[in-house]
C-alpha cells in the first residue's frame, strides 16, 4: 500500500502510549491498532486533526507516500 502510517514514531517522540493517545484523541486502541498496522482504508480529517493536536504535529508527520514498486513484465 503506497500509504505508511508513522503514528508509532510521533507516538515515541511524545512517549506516550497508545492507550493515552487513544484517549486523547477519542479512539479506541484497537481501531489505533488498525491504523498503526496500515490496515485502515480511510481516516476522517476530524480524526487526522485530533491526532495532530494531540502529537503537535502535521499531517505529514503521520501520513507517508511511497510509491509501489513496479511490476516486473
Amino acid at each position: 500500500m503506497p500509504i505508511v502510517v508513522r503514528i508509532d514514531v510521533e507516538l515515541a517522540r511524545q512517549k506516550m502510549s497508545v492507550g493515552e493517545f487513544a484517549e486523547r484523541v477519542g479512539l479506541t486502541p484497537a481501531n489505533v491498532a488498525v491504523l498503526k498496522n496500515g490496515r485502515a482504508k480511510a481516516v476522517r480529517f476530524s480524526t487526522l486533526e485530533a491526532m495532530c493536536r494531540v502529537l503537535d504535529c502535521q499531517p505529514g508527520d503521520l501520513l507517508e507516500f511511497v510509491e509501489d514498486e513496479p511490476q516486473g513484465p
